[in-house]
């Protein structure tokens, strides 16, 4: 079991970790898929988005919103469509109607009594700043990919995030819903890692790429880390 008295902050990815992702993801894929024809289950859609966004999150960096619109194209040249202008956008533009987990604002705020609070997440500025009010919380920093210009799992989104929450590693817990951005990474910087394994039709590994580790403690949710904390 962790020493919770040891951190002063936890980090927190956003998107699968404290918004409920993967019904946003869904419920935006299976209207265009539905326009051109395509039936398909939920774990499959998951595992593409995965495949599909890590591909388009490869090379020189690009906005997340240019990101979702790749994967929306993607799909379309997986599954034989060619995806309109609309279609493409509908993917980010729906981003800010995502909404977060159950437990998710009565957890954060449970945590923030007790330690500070700040958001690594693979996302724009702006796409952050329409989801932040849904949250309950006042974070102290908020580092997403533009602002590193890089996404996870690089380690210059998390280099940056330490630099700028401006305490020793061993004080920082991250708290994350993928093994891959999430966990490996921050534990190759010597970060105490937390895998939230929210429930998912694609179990275990939900709309990212699959990958192993080991973190210092998995939990089923949000609500279960306080618990264990408070």
């Amino acid at each position: 079991m962790l020493d919770f008295s040891r951190f002063e902050i936890l980090t927190f990815d956003c998107y699968g970790t404290l918004i409920n992702w993967e019904d946003g993801i869904l419920r935006c894929l299976h209207r265009v898929l539905a326009d051109h024809g395509k039936d398909i289950d939920d774990a499959t859609i998951l595992r593409l988005y995965g495949d599909f966004e890590v591909r388009a999150e490869q090379g020189e960096y690009r906005r997340y919103r240019e990101v979702l619109r790749s994967v929306v194209r993607q799909f379309g040249e997986q599954l034989g469509f060619a995806p309109t202008d609309q279609e493409a956008n509908s993917l980010p533009d729906s981003l800010k109607e995502w909404k977060p987990w159950p437990d998710t604002v009565t957890a954060l705020q449970a945590l923030q009594s007790r330690f500070r609070l700040a958001i690594v997440s693979n996302v724009d500025d702006d796409l952050f700043a329409a989801t932040l009010p849904q949250l309950g919380v006042k974070f102290d920093q908020s580092i997403t990919a533009e602002q590193a210009g890089a996404y996870k799992p690089s380690l210059k989104i998390f280099e940056l995030a330490l630099s700028r929450l401006g305490v020793p590693t061993h004080r920082v817990l991250h708290v994350g819903q993928s093994v891959y951005h999430d966990v490996l990474p921050a534990q190759s910087l010597g970060l105490a890692t937390v895998w939230v394994c929210r429930p998912s039709a694609r179990a275990g590994i939900g709309a990212v790429r699959a990958a192993e580790g080991r973190p210092d403690l998995q939990v089923s949710s949000l609500a279960e880390l306080a618990a264990k904390i408070n």
